[in-house]
């Protein structure tokens, strides 16, 4: 299977939407202050969020009918769909009134005065003592400001394919308790069903973009004790031992054939076609994967599968040498914020919160495979009758590790991918791919934000 060209999507995307937005600032229009425009993406697998706005939008517009909400699905997988955002609000015109915002661009946008402060409506909001500490630092800037609500958060873990593992002689319930124990697996569904089966998934290059550097290496430098930043110091970590063994686990996929072959590992559409193809059709085996994955499944999905339950199974990605806590994940979460530019910002939140009212936080964190960030959603029963693993997930919140939300934090995430890149590739082994990370790093941050990891 060849992989798709890179920048293909992206430029043409980019290009159509340059278009629409020159078309917009020649024309003068005026915003109509009793619509509220919500950019939200729609990519792939990532349903749940369309399905809510639907939902909200419907509920809205029968309650007054005097109020629009425009919706802007985004067909775009991550990086391009905040280049297509961050476009928008280029023109006032065109700027979003609510955007679906991935919480570590936070800071970044909130420093380009994309965002809207939100201190005042949240505080005056009757629900908002239900909302999570957790919630409130992934959405409040390095100056203590507000600028988003999450819809809720998730963790990553290794789904699995219970019949492949147990064809290939591993017991399951399986629990790896070190990484040697993962490839091994792998190496045995790799004798058991040669090149009919992806032994083991774990994201990685650029054209994975968030995937890779996310689910894929820090799932694995977390797991070494490593980190990207000290908080101590207030610098990033460039090097170290734990850096260059997490490339050297992405060689060894390469290497030994346990994974995709490079040009399916580079094709922009991988996650959509692990889940809903390659998991269902049982040619993929185990997959380094968020909480979410859920959402490929149920019957609201591009492709349902009404019979994941019997054939999935989710275990918690160990610690390199089975080190405390014995287990290791990565949080994200996706939040609501409100644009600069927003015509209206009082209609605009009464958008919002109908969006995270505790109805529709419990639809989208059913259907979205999330972790709620409401109290009330957590213990709500239908989340846990219709959350089949919710148990499991809650397990990792204790362990799990955040990306660094700064502002350069997208860039050094690129600058990861490529390392990672080099390596499948067979560019350069993992201490050069560590020393070329280095190296970018400096010119990212500047050398004085740097402390040697090694």
């Amino acid at each position: 299977m060849r992989g798709t060209p890179r920048n293909t999507t992206r430029v043409t995307a980019v290009a159509a939407l340059l278009t629409l937005i020159a078309a917009g600032c020649s024309s003068g229009a005026e915003r109509d202050p009793n619509t509220v425009r919500v950019a939200y993406q729609k990519f792939g697998t990532f349903i749940a969020m369309d399905s809510l706005m639907r939902q909200v939008k419907e509920e809205i517009e029968a309650d007054d009918p005097d109020v629009t909400v425009e919706l802007h699905a985004i067909e775009a997988q991550a990086e391009d769909y905040q280049t297509q955002v961050n476009l928008m609000n280029g023109s006032a015109s065109e700027a979003p009134d609510l955007i679906y915002q991935d919480t570590f661009t936070i800071n970044q946008d909130a420093d380009a005065g994309y965002l809207m402060p939100l201190d005042e409506h949240f505080d005056a909001w009757e629900d908002a003592d239900l909302f999570s500490e957790q919630e409130a630092e992934a959405v409040t800037s390095l100056d203590g400001t507000r600028y988003g609500v999450m819809l809720g958060t998730d963790v990553r873990g290794l789904w699995y394919r219970a019949d492949l593992l147990d064809q290939a002689g591993i017991d399951t319930p399986w629990e790896p308790a070190t990484w040697d124990e993962v490839l091994d697996a792998a190496r045995a569904v790799q004798d058991e069903h040669g090149d009919d089966v992806v032994p083991l998934n774990v994201y990685s290059g650029t054209p994975a973009g968030e995937m890779a550097s996310l689910q894929g290496f820090q799932m694995l430098l977390g797991g070494t004790g490593g980190g990207l930043f000290e908080e101590s110091s207030e610098q990033w970590v460039s090097g170290g031992a734990g850096f260059t063994d997490s490339l050297e686990f992405v060689h060894t996929l390469f290497d030994e054939g346990l994974t995709h072959a490079p040009q399916d590992a580079l094709d922009a559409n991988i996650g959509t076609m692990n889940n809903e193809e390659r998991f269902p059709n049982g040619d993929m085996a185990i997959s380094l994967e968020g909480s979410w994955a859920t959402q490929s499944w149920i019957e609201e999905a591009n492709q349902p599968w009404p019979e994941w339950e019997e054939y999935m199974e989710f275990t918690p990605m160990p610690t390199q040498n089975g080190e405390d806590p014995g287990a290791t994940s990565m949080s994200g979460g996706w939040a609501l914020a409100m644009g600069a530019n927003a015509t209206d910002p009082d209609l605009a939140w009464e958008v919002m919160t109908a969006a995270l009212d505790r109805e529709n936080a419990v639809k989208f964190a059913i259907e979205g495979g999330q972790i709620p960030v409401r109290t009330d959603v957590a213990e709500d029963p239908a989340f846990l009758e219709e959350s089949p693993m919710a148990e499991r997930f809650a397990e990792l919140v204790d362990v799990t590790g955040f990306r660094p939300a700064y502002s350069e934090y997208p860039r050094v995430s690129l600058a990861i991918q490529e390392a990672m890149e080099a390596v499948m590739l067979g560019e350069a082994t993992p201490e050069e791919a560590a020393e070329l990370y280095a190296l970018e790093l400096e010119s990212i941050v500047g050398p004085d934000n740097v402390t040697d990891g090694s």
